[in-house]
């Protein structure tokens, strides 16, 4: 039986991660922040529970610690406040946590380390579908420390002759979104007749549901999968025929107010990815 250590277990994505191990004959350590005995309790294959108030800011001896008999790391965590998180100095801290928690999961013997980046990491001035040897241009510094952590932690687990696996995530929707993302604003504010302001919504974005992505993450984590992986649906989609798609399910696409906000930092023309197949392990 395979053992892994899960970071971000409750939050978006590493929910949802969480959720496919379960189904795998895995034992699972989680690293979380806070309490969460009864969300916990309903997993059969989780065997510990580790709490800290920092996972980014622990010691060197505690990062060994929870390492300690871990065949596969599943790094999920990091910080992610929407309207927040693409400038946040936090997010040094998280790059430096984790290059800190990679060098000690490597002195324990680890066999695989397996991250999470994001689609921004990519050169997003080209309108062309995005492969996993794209050029990368991060503009944020959000997708600069992913970058690096990325580049880092490449180079220095194969000098260290350990599996390592970078998944890029593209634009989720779906179960536990956070309030002030896009899809749970339309679901809250349309069926109680409130108008939603929007932006010219003639962007392409590569959409997917949160527990496709979590369970393309546990996969291509626990197969042979090594190196840049997308995580995306390979289509592309505008922001306004998403916003006018949930807009039919309620009668209300009177509601939707294209061109009342400006485009923001992340408005690409065209972000669609072109899908990593998953390799089974044998």
């Amino acid at each position: 039986m395979r053992r892994i250590l899960l970071t971000g277990a409750t939050g978006f994505v590493g929910k949802q991660v969480l959720k496919s191990l379960a189904k795998e004959d895995v034992s699972i350590r989680v690293i979380t922040r806070g309490t969460h005995d009864h969300f916990f309790a309903q997993y059969k294959n989780i065997s510990e529970v580790i709490q800290t108030n920092n996972l980014f800011t622990e010691s060197t001896i505690w990062y060994e610690e929870v390492c300690q008999d871990v065949d596969i790391i599943i790094h999920v965590a990091w910080y992610a406040e929407p309207g927040k998180y693409l400038e946040s100095p936090l997010n040094l801290e998280c790059l430096a946590g984790t290059l800190n928690f990679a060098k000690s999961a490597c002195k324990q013997g680890i066999k695989k380390f397996v991250g999470v980046g994001t689609c921004f990491e990519y050169d997003l001035t080209n309108s062309s579908p995005l492969d996993i040897n794209a050029p990368l241009n991060p503009q944020f510094l959000y997708s600069i420390a992913k970058v690096n952590a990325f580049l880092l932690l490449s180079k220095y687990f194969k000098n260290e002759n350990i599996d390592f696996l970078w998944t890029r995530i593209f634009y989720l929707y779906g179960e536990d979104e956070d309030e002030r993302r896009l899809v749970a604003v339309l679901r809250k504010k349309l069926p109680l007749g409130e108008p939603v302001d929007l932006t010219s919504g003639t962007q392409i974005r590569d959409f997917m549901d949160v527990k496709i992505a979590g369970s393309m993450i546990a996969s291509a984590a626990m197969g042979m999968n090594v190196g840049p992986f997308n995580v995306c649906s390979g289509e592309g989609q505008s922001i306004r025929e998403l916003a006018e798609n949930i807009a039919d399910e309620y009668g209300k696409k009177e509601l939707l107010n294209f061109g009342a906000r400006e485009d923001n930092l992340a408005d690409a023309p065209y972000v669609v990815g072109l899908k990593t197949k998953i390799l089974d392990a044998p």
